[in-house]
């Protein structure tokens, strides 16, 4: 095994040397992007299973939303655009077609350009309080404690594994409540889960 950098000596050469011999992660074909090897996913299993069974027991469940989310849902609420706005994947084509100077080749098809832009989630905000706006009738309808495992993309400048990449896995849990104490109260609850979990 190669000898490690000290983490006095170059704290972020010390910590991507040891991700890699740890045979954790290494780098993709893509930019910014990682690949996450078994062992290190392994360890990404155990601590969303653990995770995932204490939020089901705070009454909480699994729901998957849409990896695309319309340009135009992120401009209806500005605070969601606000921070991400510059670090987006953009998708404003649907399909490929073979380049006809070159049959070798690929190329976007410009005829098949869609009517809005979709954007690949940054994070899921937009979509979700999209989909709960139907979803919530009256009071009756609350609490909704909604988790859910998802990737996210965020076009970094630098990377780091599992710190920082283009795509990374992780989880965000989404509430509503019918009254200002009741979220506040879930807030705490769910802070408290997080603490004993680290």
């Amino acid at each position: 095994m190669a000898k490690i950098t000290s983490r006095a000596e170059d704290y972020s050469k010390w910590y991507n040397e040891l991700v890699v011999q740890a045979d954790l992660a290494e780098n993709s074909g893509v930019r910014g992007c990682m690949v996450i090897k078994p062992y290190g996913y392994a360890i990404w299993e155990k601590m969303r299973d653990e995770l995932d069974k204490k939020f089901k027991e705070t009454g909480h469940q699994n729901a998957y939303f849409p990896l695309f989310i319309p340009k135009s849902y992120f401009e209806a609420e500005e605070q969601n655009a606000e921070g991400f706005a510059k670090e987006c994947a953009v998708v404003t084509h649907y399909r490929l077609k073979t380049d006809p100077n070159n049959p070798k080749k690929l190329i976007v098809d410009p005829e098949a350009k869609l009517e809005e832009e979709l954007i690949v989630r940054p994070t899921s905000e937009a979509i979700i309080w999209n989909t709960y706006k139907k979803w919530i009738q009256s009071y009756r309808d609350l609490p909704i404690l909604i988790n859910q495992w998802a990737n996210v993309v965020r076009w970094e400048m630098r990377t780091r594994f599992f710190l920082r990449t283009a795509e990374f896995l992780w989880q965000e849990g989404h509430t509503a409540h019918a009254t200002k104490d009741e979220a506040i109260e879930e807030t705490e609850k769910m802070i408290h889960v997080y603490a004993d979990f680290v």
